[in-house]
Formats: structure tokens, sequence, C-alpha cells
């Protein structure tokens, strides 16, 4: 479960907290301390959320199961475990089954998300999305369905009695025994009981526990932008999976830190992937929300990435405003929507929060030793100042 208290000294639980950089403690560490992009001295764009983080966007919930357990060699069925699932609710668990209107872009195939279908045919999906490894996809998304029915029944579905679910996966069997198939209905729910607003974890966590990114250690990561828009301030956070990327690849803040950090071995065939949730306040229609997923995609070539052949690479991006409408299945619907002129403003904060959530996956990690004591090591966050200020590209404050 995560920690709700904002550890360390110079911190009180209040994401207010600045340090000498001026930055908020939200945007420097984790919950669990672990240090992010912008508390390592990464210069990027925009201006974050208050948390920096998906749940700046209000009502987002964020909650994860993460399985941890024995080493050695591989005993299909025994382990050794590397994995989870993450939980998004985008309306808070306090209302599981409210539908938002969304928008999908598939830029590499190779990956699985349910539910798309639907969103591709009516511009909307209900219920929590759930992430995790690649065969146990299926899994969460029958539980989601099933626990949806428990605890709301057919009668709460004005459109139609049945789920269907949002549900994504990475591969993580490199360092996880993915045909034990250790990921249990239990685990799920765990994961829907766990959501939660404010900061969340980052890194090995949930779904993202067993994954690589840039060959580190990757998975879970968040980040978030503020948009001013006709006399309003509208919230853009995104959400990442992260398991794609060669080494080589790696640049942050412009910087080639990959070919500063070679390998010092042959690199591996990508078999990766990423999945990207982008949420938003602001009054979108699916529309809109399809292009915004599409310039999620762009937040992998910022860092780097090219949506290898072997790699998936999914993103969804839906919006919590316009619930009213979007719930209401007959009648005359109105709705409140941007105009046009908004959306570029609305892709360039998509693209800055996503680069910083894959950074935040590497960066807020540590090196993991998994099955047949295959290692993926983490990013040393020590020696990226000193390769940022070579480069002339190391945060003043720092």
């Amino acid at each position: 479960m995560l920690t709700r208290a904002w550890p360390g000294p110079d911190c009180d639980g209040d994401r207010r907290v600045t340090d000498e950089s001026g930055l908020p403690a939200a945007h420097r560490r984790t919950p669990a301390g672990k240090v992010r992009a912008r508390g390592a001295g990464v210069p990027l764009l925009g201006q974050p959320g208050p948390w920096n983080a998906i749940t700046d966007v209000a009502g987002v919930e964020v909650g994860y199961r993460t399985l941890i357990s024995g080493e050695g060699p591989l005993v299909v069925g025994v382990g050794p475990v590397r994995t989870g699932v993450t939980a998004l609710f985008p309306h808070g668990r306090a209302r599981p089954n409210a539908a938002a209107w969304a928008g999908f872009f598939s830029m590499s195939g190779n990956g699985e998300m349910t539910g798309v279908a639907l969103i591709d045919e009516r511009g909307r999906f209900d219920g929590p999305i759930t992430l995790t490894n690649t065969h146990s996809c299926g899994l969460a998304r029958d539980v989601t369905a099933r626990w949806l029915f428990e605890n709301l029944g057919p009668g709460d579905k004005a459109d139609q009695p049945f789920w269907l679910p949002v549900s994504a996966e990475t591969y993580d069997g490199m360092l996880n025994d993915i045909n034990g198939h250790h990921v249990k209905p239990e685990d799920v729910v765990a994961a829907f009981e766990d959501a939660h607003s404010g900061p969340i974890e980052e890194g090995s966590v949930g779904g993202g526990t067993g994954m690589s990114c840039f060959e580190f250690k990757g998975g879970s990561g968040t980040a978030s932008r503020l948009v001013d828009y006709a006399g309003e301030t509208f919230t853009v956070g995104a959400f990442v999976q992260s398991n794609f990327g060669r080494r080589r690849q790696l640049r942050i803040a412009g910087v080639p830190v990959g070919l500063e950090i070679p390998l010092g071995h042959e690199e591996r065939r990508e078999e990766g992937s990423i999945i990207g949730v982008v949420a938003t306040d602001a009054p979108m229609a699916p529309h809109h929300l399809k292009r915004i997923a599409r310039r999620a995609a762009y937040g992998i070539a910022v860092c780097g990435g090219t949506a290898g052949n072997e790699s998936g690479d999914l993103f969804l991006a839906f919006s919590t405003a316009n619930r009213e409408a979007v719930e209401t299945h007959g009648g005359i619907l109105t709705a409140r929507l941007l105009g046009e002129d908004a959306m570029s403003r609305f892709y360039e904060a998509t693209i800055q929060a996503m680069e910083e959530a894959i950074l935040n996956s590497m960066f807020a990690n540590e090196t993991m030793v998994g099955r047949d004591g295959f290692m993926v090591v983490g990013l040393p966050v020590a020696r990226i100042p000193a390769i940022l200020k070579k480069y002339n590209r190391l945060n003043d404050g720092f």
C-alpha cells in the first residue's frame, strides 16, 4: 500500500514545501522519497500542477498492487515474481462506473488495450482502467467487469447492461515469471482499493514493477501541466507504464544521455512497449481527445524512442468534463467544449507531461534482479547532473 504522508525532514505532508531550488516537495521526490527528474536538475518545460501527477486532474485516483517475491532460476508457476496491477479511476472510487469521453491512438500495435473498439465507435468508456503484464491483461479486464457488476449491478447502466472495461499491458517476461500468471483476481481488487488522489508512487510499482525503459529500470511514471485558456486554468495529467527503447536512444532534456552511459555489452532486441494515459479536466469532445492521444506519442520521440517494430505503443486520452452529458443516454444533450483555437496549447502540455512521466518512471527507480538472475540496472541518477552540465542543460538551481 502507498504511503500517504510525505517523508523527510523538510516536508510535513504539505505539497507547498520547497527547498533552495524553489521546487515543491512533490515535484522533487515521490511519497517514498525517491528522486524525480526535476529533483535531479532536469530542465523541463511547462508548469506542473501541485502534485505533478495525473491526480492533479480533479477526481482522478490511482492505486497499485505490487507483487515481488522469489529469486534465482525460473520455475514456471512459482517464480521469481516481478509484476503487479495499476488501477486508474477517471472519477474516483466514489463513482467507479462514471463514464468519460475518450480517444485512442496506436503508434505501434504490438500490444493490447481492451475496450478501444467502443472508444472508436462511441468516443467513451466507463469504469476504471487497469494496467498490468501481457498475460494478465485479460484477467484484469474480466475482474473489472465482475467487480463493477457486483458493486453496482446492471441497473446502473443507462446505455447497455454489460461492461467493456479498458485494460492494457506491457511485457515483463525478462524479469517476471509471466507464464506463471501470478496476478490473481484479488490483486486487481487490491489495486482498486488502494486508489487515491494526491501524490502517487513511481518506478517499480503496480503494473510497472517488472518493466524496463531504454535498458534501464522503467515502470510507472506520472506528471502534469497547467494550461491557461479563455480566462480559466485547466490541467493535463499523464501516466505511463514504460517498457521500451534502447540505451543508445535515450535523450534527457535533449542530451544524448544513453550515449554517455553505454551498455558495455550488445544491446538486446527491443521487445518492449509503453501504455500512455492522458487525463484532462478541459471540456473536450471525443475527436479532440483522439488528437490528444496522438500527440501523447510525441512524448516517446522527445525522449529518443522510435516505436520499434517489436513495440506496442498505445495511448488513451479522456476528459473528466461534461459528466452529465456523457452519462445521459437519451434526449437532446448540451455540452461545454473548447474552441479549436485551444488545441495547440493542449498538445504542447500533453507532450511535456508525457516526456516527464517517462523520465520519472526511470529516475524514481532502482536496479532489479529477476528470473534466472537477469538484472536491469537503475538509471544512475547521481551521474545525470554532471552529464547535463556538460551540455549546459542542468537546471540553474543545481
